[in-house]
Parts: C-alpha cells; structure tokens; sequence
C-alpha cells in the first residue's frame, strides 16, 4: 500500500524526471516530505509564474517534459501565465497543482480556487484527481499527453485527501487513449504533390516554424532545402531550425522580419510552410499573404491547417517523419537543374539583401543592436539566449544569428513579458555547462526580477544583459509611430539601480554607459563563473525596424 504522495513520487520517477521547480504550501505539504525522501532535484523560485517559465526553459534546452509544483489557491493561479505561454508555444509540461480536500471542494475553502476550470481554455489537457486510485493512471496519462503529438502543458489538480489517502500501487499500463490518436505519418500521396511542385517552381520558399523544433527535424530540413535550392524563412519560434550562417537563409519572417524574407514570401510561386501556425504577426493582411503561391502545409495539428491561410496541399504529420519522406522521395524523382531554374530567384533576392540589409548605426550613444550583434561575435554564437518580450526580443531575433536548434528561447505565441529570467533558469539547469544568456529590457526584467534569488541559491551562472532605455520600448515605438509621439505612461521613470540591485543578491553588477564600454561589460561578464546582471545604457527612442502596421501586408514594411 502507498500513499498518494507516494504513487506520484513512483510515477515521476518512472517517467524519468528528476528536475521540479516549485513552490511548497499547505495543500501539497506532504508531497513535499515525500520527494524529500528522493533524488528528484527540487528548484526553490520566488514565485510561481517563475517555476512554469523555468519548466518551460528547461523542457526547450533538453528537450524533455518540464515539471512543476505548486500548492493550492493562489499558487495554482499565479501559474496560469506561464501554463499560457507554454500552450502559445507548444511546450510539454506537466504542472502539479496542490487542491483543497475533495469534501470542501466548491466551499470556498481557504485557498481553494477552481484551477482546472481556470486553465481549461490555456492547457492541452487537464485533470481533478478525486480518488487515490486513479492518481497513477491519470499521472501517466498527463505526461503522454504532454510529450505525444502536437506537445503541450497538462495540468493535474491534486486534493490533499487525495495524496494522504492509501492504494495498493500498481504500474499503469502503457497509455492507450480511444479518442486521442496523433497523426505521426504523413499521407505519401500528398507529399508526392510536394515533390511534384518543388520540381516546377521557379520562387520557392520554405517558411519553418517551431514544429520543426519540436520535431527535432532541423537536420531533416536543412537537408532538403539545400538538395531542392530552397531559401528559408522561419517564425520567431523556428528560429535555429535552419543555419542562420547558410547561403539560403533569408532571416525572420513577419513583422519585425528581413525585408528579403518578407519580400520573398509576397512574391514565391510555391510556399512550404513546416510546423507552423500562419501567426497574425507573420501573415499582417491575411488576403495578401503569398497572393501568388501555391501554399503547403505540414502540420501535425490538423487543426492548425486552413485555420488562419487557405492552403493548396494539406499535409497531417509530424514535420521531421514528412521531412524524412521527402527527402526520400526527392532523391527518387532525380529532379535535375534547380540550380540553374532557381538562379534569377536566387539573384533577385540577393539584390533585396543588398538593399536593405539589418543595419544600425553606432554613433555616441549605445544602440541596442550593437550590444546583441557583439554578444553574438564574443559568444559566436553558441549559447543559449532567452529573452524578455518588446524590441529586446525582436532585436535579439535579427542579430543574434541560431545556427542551432534550442539555442533560442523565448515567450513567442504570448509575449509575455517576465519570461526570460525564470526560463534562463531553467536552461541553465538543463544545460550546466553552457553559456546561458537573457537578453532583457529595463521593463520587463521587473517583472520575475525576484529570481534572482534562486539563481544565486543554486549558483546558476545566468547571464542577463539589460538594454535600459528607459521606457516600455515596443509599446514606446507604436506611440511615436502611430498615436502623434504621445508617450502614455510609458516612461519607466523610476528603476532600481540595476547594478546595485545585482550586488544584493549576491551577483555581480557591471554597466556600461558608452559604446567603448560595451566590449569590457560583455567579456567580464561572459567570463564571470557568477550570476551576472550587464546594464547597458541604450538609445532611448531606438526602434526596431523593419516593422509592418498592424493589418497591413507583409511586403508593405516601414525602413531606417
């Protein structure tokens, strides 16, 4: 006979975790004394938002479900952010919620909130456990659900009784749920209509998105793109997908993309769109996206598909299995010259690259870009970067170049600002030895700026840089552009002294006020073994450019 607490310590075990970040209280104070008596790495946050985006780091950099656990009320509640942001974007997580007992459940018991209720709209699925001998079955259920087919966070509330109350434990059974069957293999005879396109177009343009990633089909798409001639656009999420270095890369697509890339997409004759989910911030005017193409789409949520962009091929399967196939069937169709077919579009692009480039001009004062594009050249390329959401995160996304897969973290679907802190955490964690990077604003560092704490209770070395501009710095942009300059309560006029703020914690504080001091701040902080808050003093009104106006076509971008 087990306990509850017990039977799920055996389930965690068995599913492999062995990293939870969290928050104890009184409805999940006996889980606690029970992973007490285990191996399982605990990760004490501040705060609960911070435990899910930590989770959500940690699952992205190691590819595995992210765990976390928090007690009832309003510990279950201040996780709804972060279980939103990790829906947005697709990231497998399991979340633990601790529940009042089942007899006072809708009592308005002390710190009882219907979480289940409250997150059934932001989770893939999720669970009320009402009796100790459903636990283990419903345990092994939320982690399938999370990892298998399209991934997603997955909730499990857990009454106190629940967890204090005896069952005989038996091992579930491998999971086999009647209603929820995920398409894996793709229909061959649609991907021989892709293969059938490829070998006609004249403009093609493969535009990845996180799917790829989370796929782990990078290598599988880099191999096709390269033997069908095809330039590469990705989403923000799928940045990494594809080598930033190589010569098809066209950079980010949408509205702070490449203008090669946004061009490219308004002009192709053929789009394969692989794993993503034609975003409002990627497509602006839906009726002039790709007016001229033939648009595929592989995907392995068949909902996803002619949701937001009629498509001409529909493909369900998962992206790295259809990858696989059609290099396969590529091969086979000895498709000849598409090197010479695609050289005038290979020139006409490299001619929209030539003339507008991203660019930035570094004069007296910090530009932003700068900072990230010598993080980039010091670092060459190869940590791992999380960031905040605004012109950090966009800035970030055209000038630190991802060669790789899971090098770039970041809030996409959400945009929720106090992701990159918490989740930096969690890469960290997940990859120890790597150099671990949130690249911040000086608004959106205040938001989990409480983690701090853990990182330096662990002795994670974090590195975060905080390009301080003195103002909410997208929401700035769009007032200067679009509302007369009126800046609406905008100004962060009062911040914390960031490099003293750093030495409380325990960490080291370096700032730099001039762009002779950005080198020096970077380096020491890079070669820093501590947690590391860089502050950089940036261009107060630099905006991130290109960008689209909202509900405009893509190929309609406001230049430098």
């Amino acid at each position: 006979m087990l306990t509850g607490g017990q039977i799920l310590m055996e389930i965690l075990k068995s599913e492999g975790v062995d990293t939870i970040f969290g928050y104890p209280g009184g409805a999940v104070i006996d889980i606690y004394d029970e992973l007490a008596k285990t191996d399982i790495r605990h990760f004490l946050v501040r705060h609960e938002q911070g435990a899910v985006h930590a989770a959500d780091g940690y699952s992205r950099a190691s590819g595995r479900v992210g765990v976390c656990l928090v007690t009832s009320g309003p510990g279950a509640t201040n996780t709804v952010t972060g279980i939103a942001s990790a829906y947005m974007d697709s990231i497998p997580l399991v979340v633990l919620t601790g529940q009042v007992p089942t007899h006072l459940i809708g009592n308005d018991a002390f710190q009882e909130v219907d979480i289940v209720g409250i997150t059934r709209s932001c989770t893939k699925h999720n669970y009320l456990v009402t009796k100790v001998e459903d636990l283990a079955e419903t345990l092994k259920e939320a982690f399938y659900l999370a990892r298998s087919g399209r991934p997603g966070p997955v909730l499990v509330d857990l009454p106190k009784d629940v967890i204090k109350a005896t069952t005989a434990y038996k091992v579930p059974v491998e999971v086999n749920l009647r209603s929820y069957k995920p398409t894996y293999s793709p229909n061959l005879r649609q991907l021989q209509k892709i293969i059938d396109l490829v070998g006609k177009a004249k403009k093609p343009v493969i535009f990845a998105g996180g799917g790829v990633i989370l796929s782990k089909g990078s290598e599988e798409l880099t191999e096709f793109a390269k033997k069908a001639v095809i330039p590469v656009t990705t989403s923000l999420m799928g940045l990494g997908s594809f080598p930033a270095s190589d010569p098809l890369w066209l950079g980010m697509i949408g509205m702070h993309g490449t203008y090669r890339a946004n061009m490219s997409v308004g002009d192709c004759d053929l789009l394969l769109a692989i794993g993503v989910r034609f975003d409002d911030r990627v497509t602006g005017k839906t009726d002039s996206f790709a007016k001229n193409a033939k648009i595929v789409h592989i995907d392995i949520d068949p909902t996803s598909i002619r949701k937001n962009i009629p498509v001409s091929v529909p493909v369900v399967g998962d992206c790295r299995i259809s990858l696989e196939h059609l290099n396969r069937m590529f091969d086979e169709a000895n498709l000849v010259d598409l090197a010479q077919k695609r050289e005038d579009w290979l020139n006409k692009i490299n001619k929209w690259k030539e003339k507008m480039p991203l660019s930035y001009d570094q004069k007296d004062i910090i530009k932003p870009q700068y900072v990230i594009d010598t993080l980039f050249k010091l670092t060459k390329g190869d940590a791992i970067i999380t960031t905040e959401v605004g012109q950090n995160q966009m800035w970030t996304a055209q000038y630190y170049h991802f060669d790789k897969p899971g090098h770039f973290i970041t809030s996409g679907g959400l945009g929720c600002m106090g992701f990159g802190l918490p989740a930096a955490i969690g890469a960290q964690v997940a990859c120890p030895d790597k150099l671990v990077v949130d690249i911040a604003g000086d608004g959106s560092i205040q938001m989990n700026i409480q983690e701090m704490a853990t990182a330096i209770q662990y002795g994670l070395p974090v590195k975060i840089v905080i390009l301080n501009n003195g103002y909410l710095g997208m929401v700035r942009q769009w007032q200067e552009l679009f509302y007369g300059k009126r800046y609406s309560c905008t100004a962060m006029e009062c911040s914390p002294d960031f490099v003293k703020l750093a030495e409380a914690y325990g960490a080291l504080g370096l700032r730099a006020t001039k762009p002779e001091d950005v080198i020096p701040v970077l380096t020491e902080g890079i070669n820093s073994n501590k947690t590391v808050i860089m502050e950089f003093l940036v261009d107060k009104e630099e905006n991130v450019y290109p960008m689209v106006p909202a509900e405009a076509p893509i190929t309609e971008m406001l230049l430098v």
